[in-house]
């Protein structure tokens, strides 16, 4: 077992069509086959061992697919790094994978440079720097004179269903730093479940990603070259550069987290380039309001899919399609939208109570799954895996509910319920209720210190430009859609929300500003 074989397939399959593309730049199938065979034997002549840990750091490139492939093809495995980790997370994610290698794209070689005792104390024998320096920068290795050097043979490692393919370092809200392990079967699961049910694909096709494709964004790239697709990289999330290469390139795919959305949407030029290759715009990663989803609908044209899944499921495993879109919004059946989907892969999933019972059909319970693309547990947290993975059950800590049909209505993280006045109030219920305000461009809604009730509910709101709305105003839109305990009790107005570092709402940073200093924290 190894997925780098679907690389040299690809290069016996379609040798001259271009797996990638990057500022115009292409590389083919051959061309990502061989390169990837000459990384990984030049990662093993450097002392790389099957199951030593790679590290990289970088902005979106083609050679974090090459790494990819190379580290499938040599059994290494993969330690992604947020390009926006500052040093100090750096040095304390590297002292926890403790990788033999460590990679670096532009605009991190001095970074990594700088902490370079640091992380060879943890473990980094060498140092490799690609896109543009390397060799020049003090005490890194040239990426591309080591590929010169290397033979252009895979070294086809075998490879156990069991054994880990990746770190994936999570994004969660409670600080506290964990890696998923991700098996070379989880991965198989996942890429499975891609080309079976969410994005299917073939040689002509194009799917652009801009996110971190160290992160969700990257799950999609395996499952799509894998069908002879190609894969368009931008550096860096820009709203009409991404608007232009759909244009420019025919791109029929891309997958988008709701903040990019927010951003097209609100983007004077939106509806200024032609977007008629498109055949799916998936999102995910974060919730999105039907009205949002409405005003994307109209963008994009009838080619949304929404997905919902997480480092520890190895990618999405729930759906709403595109014809679930279609139903709702022709149907008016627009709470519809409000849904992440059923679940399509191979995996179980059940909601249950506090006691691990499955809750009545309409009442809200926590997900829960297990199968193929379930990982492996916690990187050397024994304590965090057994809490998260009990009799072969993963509890996600979302609450939902699930209706006749098996579609599933996510209504919170459960850390974030707030329980004010001994009432359960759901963040994203009340999100999704200010999103139907025109003026709303982007809300935030958290409990915050009460002397009475124990936490009030706030709404945090970034105001549309051009757009005027006064607290009383929101609080009273909420009327309409909400019971009273359920209202925001105060709002207050920012310029921007702040974003983890996949563009994602971080709830924790808005909470910290209320909470910093009280002698009791709601976590």
């Amino acid at each position: 077992m190894n997925q780098g074989r679907f690389i040299t397939r690809n290069a016996r399959y379609w040798p001259d069509r271009p797996a990638t593309l990057f500022k115009d730049q292409a590389i083919t199938f051959r061309e990502l086959d061989e390169r990837s065979s000459r990384l990984a034997n030049a990662l093993l002549a450097l002392g790389a061992r099957k199951g030593d840990r790679i590290a990289v750091q970088s902005w979106n490139r083609p050679e974090l697919i090459e790494l990819e492939c190379a580290l499938y093809k040599a059994g290494l495995v993969k330690v992604a790094l947020n390009a926006r980790l500052s040093p100090a997370e750096v040095r304390e994610t590297i002292a926890n994978a403790e990788p033999v290698i460590m990679l670096a794209g532009p605009g991190h070689g001095e970074p990594v440079s700088a902490l370079r005792a640091d992380l060879a104390a943890a473990g980094v024998m060498h140092f490799i720097g690609f896109g543009g320096f390397g060799g020049d920068c003090d005490g890194f290795l040239s990426y591309e004179e080591l590929l010169r050097q290397a033979p252009p043979e895979s070294p086809d490692t075998e490879m156990q269903s069991s054994d880990l393919a990746v770190l994936h370092y999570t994004s969660g809200s409670t600080g506290k730093l964990k890696a998923a392990m991700q098996t070379v079967g989880n991965r198989m699961a996942s890429l499975r479940k891609v080309v079976m049910g969410r994005l299917r694909a073939g040689p002509g096709d194009v799917l652009a990603l801009a996110g971190p494709i160290t992160h969700a964004s990257g799950m999609f790239i395996q499952p799509f070259l894998f069908q002879g697709g190609t894969i368009l990289l931008h550096e860096r999330f820009e709203p009409e550069a991404f608007l232009a290469s759909i244009e420019k390139h025919r791109v029929t795919a891309c997958f988008l987290v709701p903040t990019m959305i927010n951003m097209i949407v609100a983007h004077p030029k939106a509806k200024a380039y032609d977007l008629g290759s498109l055949k799916q715009v998936t999102y995910g990663s974060a919730p999105m309001s039907p009205a949002r989803i409405k005003e994307a609908w109209e963008v994009f044209g009838p080619v949304l899919s929404q997905g919902y899944g997480a480092g520890e499921t190895t990618g999405g495993l729930v759906a709403l399609t595109t014809e679930d879109h279609r139903e709702a919004i022709d149907s008016g059946r627009i709470d519809m939208l409000a849904s992440c989907g059923r679940i399509f892969s191979e995996s179980e999933l059940r909601l249950v109570d506090d006691d691990g019972k499955e809750v009545a059909q309409g009442e809200v319970g926590e997900i829960v799954i297990r199968g193929p693309d379930i990982f492996a547990g916690y990187w050397r947290e024994p304590g965090l895996t057994a809490a998260a993975i009990k009799d072969g059950w993963l509890h996600t800590g979302d609450l939902a509910k699930m209706d006749p049909r098996g579609y599933i209505y996510i209504v919170d993280r459960k850390k974030d319920m707030v329980i004010s006045g001994g009432f359960n109030v759901y963040p994203t219920e009340v999100e999704q209720a200010l999103y139907l305000h025109p003026a709303v461009y982007e809300v935030c809604v958290v409990g915050v210190p009460h002397a009475t009730w124990g936490e009030a509910i706030k709404a945090v709101v970034v105001l549309r430009p051009g757009h005027q709305a006064t607290e009383s105003e929101l609080i009273e839109h909420c009327r309409a859609y909400l019971a009273d305990f359920k209202k925001p009790r105060s709002v207050d107005f920012v310029a921007e929300l702040p974003k983890n570092g996949n563009g994602k709402l971080s709830r924790k940073d808005v909470k910290e500003r209320y909470w910093s200093g009280q002698e009791r924290r709601v976590a």
